[in-house]
């Protein structure tokens, strides 16, 4: 019994590990019941182009006969034999030179735009996400928030802001009367970053030219930055988020000026709630602005 209850709790801190390390969703669209491959090791099977399939089990050191000299070792500064290296299975793709900024003006509406960044190769996030993430909520709207990146709820439904903390910004919107019907909902990069971690500023500019032309197709009136990673990317600033925040500034972007501020992300009212204070105070600054 203390054995069982031993083996549990290491299971438990195992998958705790794996979920800090962003370890939330199966690489394969079927289970694998590792279980039903008996002593076979995990792998056994598996062989790169130009290798011969390993063997099912590894074969180990010749039993030595009785009274026989034992194998003499290799000194210790012995290299290893030199062995070519595979080719690899999924060659990296450099980006075109013109994925790095391309050509977007001509688009006329969200479904074109959408349909260029399915084509489009110049950023690593796409790699590793299973579903591009391009807005929620109405085409065109007075009000058009802009978040950080994609988590796994979006990434599996293809749209942002639809887990736990998309909906608390459902019920921060329907405080001041917004819902999806008058709010137009992005990010500054459209595919969900490995592990949910921050996306990166390289990241950040490679779909800025496709977020520049959707701020132009939704025509909005205020813009609304949610957390310090979209902040820092619309506003160019390296202030924190609770420098920036409640703060009404002159948005340049897209050919076209907009008013706009930055709040708290509703994924960090979760973790504080006692931060709601603030960012209620900035909704109610939103909703004047608005009227």
């Amino acid at each position: 019994m203390i054995e069982d209850e031993t083996i549990r709790k290491a299971a438990g801190r195992l998958l705790a590990w794996y979920e800090a390390m962003g370890v939330d969703a199966a690489l394969a669209d079927e289970p694998v019941d590792w279980l039903a491959r008996g002593e076979t090791a995990p792998g056994a099977r598996f062989a790169l182009p130009g290798m011969a399939t390993a063997p099912e089990t590894a074969p180990g050191p010749p039993a030595a006969r009785p009274g026989a000299a034992p194998a003499p070792r290799p000194p210790l500064n012995a290299r290893p034999p030199t062995t070519t290296r595979p080719a690899r299975q999924f060659p990296a793709k450099a980006p075109a030179a013109g994925d790095a900024a391309p050509d977007v003006a001509g688009v006329a509406n969200l479904a074109e735009l959408k349909a260029r960044l399915m084509a489009f190769e110049g950023c690593g996030l796409k790699a590793t996400a299973k579903n591009l993430c391009l807005y929620r909520g109405a085409e065109t709207a007075p009000l058009m928030i802009i978040g950080e990146a994609p988590g796994r709820e979006e990434d599996l439904e293809g749209k942002p802001f639809v887990g736990r903390a998309g909906q608390l910004l459902d019920k921060m919107l329907a405080s001041i009367g917004m819902d999806e019907t008058n709010t137009h909902i992005t990010n500054i990069v459209y595919w969900r970053p490995p592990g949910n971690r921050t996306p990166t500023p390289q990241e950040a500019l490679a779909c800025r030219p496709f977020l520049e032309r959707q701020v132009a197709l939704v025509r909005p009136k205020v813009v609304l930055a949610l957390g310090g990673a979209s902040a820092k990317h619309l506003f160019d600033t390296a202030d924190g988020i609770m420098r920036i925040r409640g703060k009404w500034r002159e948005l340049n972007i897209g050919g076209t000026s907009v008013k706009a501020m930055a709040t708290l992300h509703p994924a960090y009212l979760l973790r504080t709630p006692a931060a709601k204070n603030m960012a209620w105070r900035d909704l109610l600054a939103v909703k004047a602005e608005l009227k």
